[in-house]
């Protein structure tokens, strides 16, 4: 089986580099030797085959091929807005999303959030989901990389704008006390099949636990966001937004 790696420095074909340390050091566990053959890849949509030429110490020297441009990205971009969920399910959140597709991710902080970051702390996390993109994406075949955004506040995200394409509510407003928020078509919300007729950019805003406030909602609102339904079961806030990307996959 092909080694696929991912190289963050853009591949020309003819070159011949050293690969990156986290590459090479990938490579060098994989146990690869003089001759083998790679796939290379730096995010950008194509893949390089690349002959390796020397393995030493802390080095890997290759030579890239011509590039090819296989089609594996979905017919939507899918950038997922995400009230962080807490402990480790953000991770595995960034890892699925990458896997089924996602073009985007944008970390946000809202007023029901248990996983609160800022500053330094914020961006030593993003540099760490970037990673599980990565690797995410050389394990699932994907040659582009996806985004993970600087974390932002709910409030601060939302008065940016720039939401290019249809923009979902996942975490939608409650008829009442126990009302379920992503049980909608009985309360005559639209079904995912219905905001979604046809490929095009997509921006789907989820909550967290807890789901978003009422201040919160009727923000998403004001800014164009409109409910979604994703059937009659109850999805955690780290389901939602995997249920969106997997309906897109198969679909």
């Amino acid at each position: 089986m092909t080694i696929r790696l991912y190289v963050d420095t853009p591949l020309l074909a003819g070159a011949r580099l050293a690969l990156p340390p986290a590459a090479a050091r990938h490579a060098q566990v994989r146990r690869i030797q003089p001759g083998d053959e790679l796939l290379l890849f730096d995010g950008s949509g194509p893949e390089w085959p690349a002959e390796v030429l020397a393995v030493g110490r802390s080095e890997v020297q290759v030579r890239v091929g011509p590039p090819a441009a296989p089609a594996r990205e979905l017919p939507w971009a899918v950038t997922l807005a995400l009230g962080m969920p807490a402990n480790e399910r953000m991770d595995w959140l960034v890892e699925k999303a990458t896997e089924l597709g996602v073009a985007r991710i944008q970390p946000l902080v809202c007023e029901r959030s248990v996983l609160r970051l800022a500053g330094e702390r914020a961006e030593r996390k993003r540099g760490h989901w970037q990673g599980i993109a990565a690797a995410a994406c050389e394990q699932s075949g994907r040659t582009r990389l996806p985004q993970i955004e600087a974390v932002l506040p709910l409030a601060a995200w939302l008065a940016r704008g720039g939401f290019e394409g249809r923009r979902l509510l996942l975490s939608a407003p409650r008829a009442g006390p126990s009302a379920e928020p992503h049980s909608l078509e009985s309360r005559g919300v639209p079904a995912l099949r219905e905001r979604l007729p046809e490929p095009g950019p997509v921006c789907a805003l989820s909550g967290p636990e807890g789901g978003l406030d009422p201040a919160e909602e009727q923000a998403a609102a004001a800014a164009g966001f409109s409910p979604v339904g994703l059937g009659p079961r109850v999805l955690r806030a780290d389901t939602a937004p995997l249920a969106l990307l997997a309906w897109i996959a198969l679909g």
